[in-house]
């Protein structure tokens, strides 16, 4: 095979999970235009239909499918669904996240609620979807976690210094990191690879000049994420391309968490 033919993923199925946000689409966008036949699920099911839409138009062979990932026989649906329709799943992509938390004082209940989907949501799609793949011989899981599961937060880039932030996000993408690893060594010997993604700070049309200027000092590229900067590496890590890659973390921060 041709390095740029390992590349592609024409005939082969991938689930996305969330498709709207700013990592979602993407996620997504690398998945449809390398050849894959997507199914992106969250469950604003209307929401996500338009944007399946929008990627059709695009020329994306894209579905959108109801998930509550907090709700394990709604994950354990999905999964059957899927495999009904196409008979097997090579990719799964772990991108949707829930943000209940506002502030460290929160009810504890409000921590517990976001663990359901980030934490426990997460381990049951990945066993479902990583079974079938184990089954089959082969897959590819990818995580997308944070910087901030690597690092502690810098209160001095946000206007309300650490109270900007809450602790669940960087307990759950922590552990995404490490479940990476778990996965990794689990399915690896019937041929599924699992690896993990931490992308840095992604600069949208709402992101404060002030805070763009104060974050983009602290990275070696001097700059944050652009709307393409994490397409290239969601590809290499679904694809043939990295066959022999399994239980990585790659930074996509810019060299953030590096200085």
């Amino acid at each position: 095979m041709k390095v740029l033919d390992s590349f592609s993923l024409s005939g082969k199925v991938a689930v996305l999970t969330g498709g709207r946000g700013m990592y979602g689409r993407q996620a997504a966008s690398a998945l449809y235009e390398a050849g894959a036949k997507l199914f992106i699920c969250s469950p604003n099911i209307d929401e996500l239909k338009n944007t399946a839409e929008e990627m059709r138009a695009d020329g994306g062979d894209v579905t959108a499918l109801y998930l509550d990932q907090g709700d394990e026989q709604s994950i354990l649906k999905l999964h059957d669904e899927i495999i009904d329709r196409c008979g097997k799943v090579d990719i799964l992509v772990n991108n949707a996240v829930t943000r209940p938390m506002t502030h460290f004082s929160d009810e504890a209940s409000i921590f517990t609620e976001s663990m359901k989907v980030n934490a426990t949501g997460i381990f049951v799609i990945s066993r479902a979807f990583g079974d079938s793949m184990a089954k089959a011989g082969s897959g590819s899981i990818i995580n997308i976690a944070s910087m901030y599961g690597e690092t502690g937060p810098d209160p001095t880039l946000y206007d309300n210094g650490i109270e900007s932030l809450v602790p669940d996000y960087f307990f759950h993408k922590a552990g995404m990191v490490n479940l990476t690893r778990f996965l990794a060594s689990y399915y690896g010997p019937r041929g599924v690879r699992c690896n993990a993604i931490s992308p840095g700070g992604l600069q949208s049309h709402r992101t404060p000049g002030e805070f763009i200027e104060r974050y983009s000092k602290r990275t070696m590229l001097g700059r944050m994420a652009g709307s393409d900067d994490l397409k290239g590496a969601i590809l290499f890590l679904a694809s043939d391309a990295s066959l022999y890659v399994t239980a990585i973390n790659l930074p996509l921060d810019g060299g953030y968490t590096a200085k």
